[in-house]
């Protein structure tokens, strides 16, 4: 598992987009494997899980990405990667998580 988590003062929807399209076009196996988004008075949240292939690793992994926003105020994105480990019980070869959540802080 990797993480990456950080608060920015951008437009929420722009965000959302570049991510979106950033991923997809960022990989030729990536994937948008499903979304939610939801809103409570003037919160609002989105996830999005995308996953790819990592030659790296040689297998399949995942990225959770979360933004939420709270009124105007700032928005927070948590994104968090899993799967890239080819290891029966502790976790190795982790390239992978890495390597996706580094195409993300590009798209920052």
């Amino acid at each position: 598992m990797a993480k990456l988590e950080k608060t920015l003062a951008v437009d929420f929807d722009a965000l959302l987009g570049r991510i979106e399209q950033g991923i997809l076009e960022g990989s030729i196996s990536a994937s948008l494997e499903g979304s939610s988004d939801f809103s409570e008075g003037d919160a609002r949240c989105s996830v999005r899980v995308f996953e790819r292939f990592s030659y790296a690793g040689g297998n399949r992994l995942s990225m959770s990405v979360t933004l939420f926003q709270s009124g105007a105020g700032p928005v927070h994105l948590s994104a968090i990667t899993a799967g890239g480990s080819q290891a029966l019980f502790f976790k190795i070869n982790t390239w992978g998580e890495e390597t996706f959540l580094d195409k993300l802080r590009e798209l920052l």
